[in-house]
């Protein structure tokens, strides 16, 4: 009969273990009601020796945050090819999937508090917005963007951040039907928009003109007219 021994854990593998053990935490509260206290007994492990690798729960807590933003980042990451509506959808989806995985988190950090108030938090939240930014852009191909067409990305950004956090309050309405509205939210905006500005209109026209009947934004087109009629 033998017995086990616990292997000692490098520096660099304690801390990420902690940082995981933060992420899973924070995913069931909000940071603010999480305590040093919890994440020592979660990693089997003293309380002095989590500030033995970090200063306090305020550098734990942004440690953790800058893996989930990377890990939110990479939401927004999808191959250039087919239709520019089944790629918002496909977005969308990886984009909840995150907002559902930590719901707590998430509406913490979006809504502000004193666990999440920090200039390092507010930068990596900006980080997000920004490569969600630049990763729109290159969907529509395009690298100088018009004022409007800036106003309608960054906005919809903002919508999506907005619309999660209301469906994390209840979750009264089918994700999926979030997902799809978003992607109708965006093409509505852009069209209310090159209305009004020749210089979108003749960027979108090529792109859009060539969705598919049965793909999203021509899924919204059927349902105006429906409306109308």
């Amino acid at each position: 009969m033998t017995t086990g021994v616990r292997r000692r854990m490098g520096v660099e593998e304690r801390r990420q273990q902690l940082i995981g053990v933060a992420l899973e935490l924070f995913a069931q509260r909000s940071p603010d009601e999480v305590s040093i206290d919890e994440i020592a007994a979660a990693a089997g492990i003293s309380r002095p020796l989590v500030y033995h690798y970090f200063p306090g729960k305020l550098s734990l807590y942004e440690a953790a945050l800058k893996r989930a933003s990377e890990d939110l980042a990479g939401r927004f990451a999808e191959p250039h090819e087919g239709p520019l509506g089944a790629r918002l959808l496909r977005v969308m989806h990886r984009f909840f999937d995150f907002v559902d995985a930590h719901g707590p988190g998430f509406s913490a950090l979006m809504r502000g508090g004193p666990a999440v108030g920090s200039s390092t938090t507010n930068a990596l939240v900006d980080s997000v917005r920004q490569i969600a930014y630049e990763q729109i852009l290159s969907h529509l191909d395009i690298t100088d963007p018009p004022p409007r067409l800036e106003l309608i990305v960054r906005s919809w950004i903002s919508l999506a951040e907005s619309t999660a956090l209301i469906w994390l309050d209840g979750r009264r309405i089918p994700r999926e039907e979030l997902e799809l509205q978003l992607v109708h939210d965006f093409a509505a905006l852009t069209a209310v928009s090159a209305a009004y500005d020749d210089e979108l209109r003749t960027l979108l026209r090529p792109m859009l003109g060539g969705e598919p009947a049965d793909g999203p934004f021509g899924n919204l087109v059927t349902r105006l007219i429906a409306l109308a009629s």
